[in-house]
Formats: C-alpha cells, sequence, structure tokens
C-alpha cells in the first residue's frame, strides 16, 4: 500500500476537500476521482475519521459533492442555492455522524453504524456551517489555471492565490522563472 496520499487535501474545510474529488473543474483536463465505491470507500478512509464500510454510494456522494459546490459558490456571490442542492444537503447532513470513543489505551477512535453516509454527513453540516459563517468571505479560487480548486484562505492578509504550493503554487513560480530565463 502506498503511503502517498491518493486524494488531496488541505483545503482548510473537509467540505472544501470534499469538492476536490473533481480535479480540474471546469478546464478540458477535468478528474473524476469518485467513479466508483471503492473510490468512495478510499476518499473516507483517508480524508474521514474512521474506517470505511457499509453502503458507498458514489453517484450519490457525488450527487452530494455538486450540490455543496452549488451552494459554497451561490454563498460566495451572497445567494443560496437551487432547492435541489439544498434539499440534498439538508438530508445528508441529518444523518447521524461518527461517534468518538475512547479506547482502554487511551486511544480515540471514531465509530458509526454506515461510516460512509456518517462521514458524508460530517461533509454536508461542515458546508453548511461554512456557507453561513463570515469565513465564507475567506473562500478562494486557486490562481492555478486549470485547478479549479476552492479552498479557505486563513492567511493573515488573506491574499493566499494557491490552493497549495506544493502543487500549484510550485506551478505557478516554475512558469515564472522560465519566462525570465527564456
Amino acid at each position: 500500500m502506498s503511503s502517498t496520499p491518493r486524494f488531496r487535501q488541505g483545503a482548510g474545510r473537509l467540505c472544501l476537500d470534499f469538492i476536490r474529488t473533481l480535479r480540474h473543474r471546469g478546464s478540458p483536463d477535468v478528474v473524476e476521482e469518485l467513479p466508483d465505491a471503492e473510490a468512495l470507500s478510499a476518499w473516507v478512509r483517508q480524508c474521514g475519521p474512521c474506517a470505511a464500510g457499509g453502503d458507498a454510494d458514489a453517484a450519490g456522494a457525488r450527487d452530494l459533492r455538486e450540490a455543496v459546490h452549488a451552494l459554497i459558490t451561490a454563498a460566495r456571490a451572497g445567494r443560496m442555492p437551487d432547492a435541489h442542492s439544498l434539499a440534498l444537503l439538508n438530508e445528508a447532513a441529518a444523518h447521524p455522524v461518527p461517534v468518538p470513543r475512547l479506547s482502554r489505551t487511551g486511544r480515540l477512535d471514531w465509530q458509526a453504524e454506515d461510516p460512509v453516509r456518517a462521514t458524508l454527513a460530517l461533509v454536508a453540516r461542515d458546508a453548511l456551517d461554512l456557507a453561513t459563517s463570515p469565513l465564507i468571505t475567506r473562500v478562494r479560487d486557486c490562481a492555478g489555471p486549470t485547478c479549479g480548486a476552492l479552498f479557505l484562505d486563513i492567511s493573515r492578509p488573506g491574499n493566499r492565490r494557491w490552493c497549495s504550493m506544493g502543487t500549484c503554487g510550485n506551478r505557478a513560480k516554475k512558469e515564472t522563472l522560465r519566462g525570465r530565463t527564456a
């Protein structure tokens, strides 16, 4: 098993990391990272608090992802999302979330009857919270020309440009350097 994470994280909120599972959104190079139940379970294992298991409905998760994107996009513009997206989000948020349990060894474990559904409930709740908080004004579009990712800019000056300095920021710096030396 590879130690390299399969999915990108670091957007600043779980719901924004979930949106990133449609990589290069809005570009011709778009990549679907949740094509099937196996991929959804892998995302839950990597990004959620508890091990994946239960019913992994990839099509439903993709619908929820698009509803989260619609909500965040609308909230940034001071609007409400479409009724279908709002209904999907509210329905997902109503499901039980993972519950913390402290083991006899002092380790914190998270448990859920349906870990995938519980993790998606966390995603929906996080999206609803972000969309209604003042932090929504700090959600940014990555300046990478083909990235399409959203991220929460928690930098003090609030002028972060890239979703990740390790990928998009580094790529932009290399392009600038190539332009100067050419």
